[in-house]
């Protein structure tokens, strides 16, 4: 098997299946419907965001801290209350209705484990005077800090669309390697940001896995410099130099130690 076979198979691995997308499915429409049980009028709008909708969340067999982002828009803070306070409201909505489930704070956001998976609960409002599309989220307990969520999955859209298809799966073996080889070094949400970004005209340089992979590499190594990163350009340079010298298998050998399987 070729370097860029083996990619190609396991990048198709890191895909969420049916099965699991079914069953998140289902959970995101109880935890809705129970929160607007809750909350009722207090909160206007519920909305699913990060890795998940944008398609380079990694399956639980690949990374077991794979989660899904659920933002809960609270109406207009005019009590200008800290983030603290939406956070305790959110942890005493899953003490009464998931009880027999693991629920902590991971501020800015509350966690619920499901037997499949977490859900982050993050509490939100829209600022006065911003239109839809903008909302204040925590930064912290007592900080608030505005995101537009749907921006950014713009960028990865026509980054991934214009390098035919190709960033999804670079993203998603890079997030495999952060979990495996990196100890989880670099958030996730970094990784997706910096190769989305700063790649969008990679098709000219590159033209299989190997050559988008080390790109990436390069592109999050000049901002974050981890020897980590240079180790995993080194050995992909290794193992494409042994694959054309005719040694197949230790190539495929040294690529598995930086991609494992799954």
């Amino acid at each position: 098997m070729s370097i860029n076979t083996y990619l190609d198979e396991l990048s198709s691995k890191l895909v969420i299946k049916d099965d699991e997308k079914a069953k998140i499915t289902t959970s995101v429409t109880s935890i809705k419907s129970k929160l607007n049980g809750y909350f009722g009028s207090e909160i206007i709008d519920i909305v699913v965001f990060g890795s998940y909708t944008r398609g380079t969340i990694l399956p639980r067999k690949a990374d077991e801290e794979s989660d899904i982002d659920i933002m809960v828009v609270f109406e207009y803070n005019s009590n200008q209350y800290k983030p603290q306070t939406y956070l305790n409201w959110l942890k005493q909505f899953a003490n009464e209705y998931y009880s027999r489930s693991e629920i902590h704070q991971d501020s800015p956001t509350i966690v619920l484990e499901l037997n499949h998976i977490k859900f982050e609960l993050v509490p939100a409002y829209i600022p006065f005077s911003y239109s839809n599309g903008v909302y204040n989220i925590p930064n912290g307990p007592t900080e608030w800090i505005i995101t537009k969520p749907n921006d950014f999955n713009d960028t990865l859209i026509k980054c991934n669309t214009f390098n035919n298809s190709m960033i999804k799966p670079i993203i998603r073996l890079i997030k495999r390697w952060n979990v495996t080889n990196n100890g989880r070094n670099m958030k996730s949400f970094v990784i997706e940001k910096k190769i989305a970004e700063n790649m969008y005209f990679a098709r000219y340089s590159c033209s299989n896995f190997t050559d988008y992979l080390k790109e990436a590499f390069t592109q999050i190594r000049d901002y974050l410099n981890y020897d980590e990163i240079a180790e995993a350009i080194d050995t992909i340079n290794q193992a494409i130099q042994d694959e054309n010298d005719g040694l197949r298998a230790t190539a495929l050998s040294e690529i598995q130690e930086v991609f494992k399987d799954i």
